[in-house]
């Protein structure tokens, strides 16, 4: 089975790639590298919400991470399952929710894991 592991930071990456070469599936280990999308600031109103449609929030990919995005959500489609592995604080919950969602990640393919501590 193929997997796509999504971690937060490059050295989390790294920590798990250590880990992962001795298991039995193939994994692959990515990086977000923190946040990849937030509120609109341009466009209508430049609020990041549409007011005329219930205050609905218009997100758009952080400058510079477009291609990151490209390239994750490229791996994705590839692989068997995708495991959102982000810290288990708000930050990273958001992280994970912005992923899933900026992908279009399958729910059905997709698992989202608490990340706590690794060393």
């Amino acid at each position: 089975m193929n997997i796509l592991l999504i971690v937060e930071s490059p050295t989390k990456q790294k920590t798990f790639e250590k880990y992962v070469a001795e298991l039995p599936d193939t994994y692959t280990i990515a990086s977000s590298k923190g946040h990849v999308r937030d509120l609109a600031i341009s466009g209508k109103q430049g609020f990041g919400v549409d007011i005329d449609h219930c205050f609905q929030p218009t997100y758009t990919i952080i400058k510079g991470k477009e291609k990151l995005v490209d390239t994750l959500t490229k791996q994705a489609k590839k692989m068997d399952k995708v495991i959102l592995a982000t810290d288990p604080d708000r930050e990273g919950e958001s992280i994970a929710w912005h992923l899933a969602d900026a992908m279009q990640l399958d729910p059905k393919k997709t698992e989202r894991i608490e990340f706590y501590d690794i060393t």
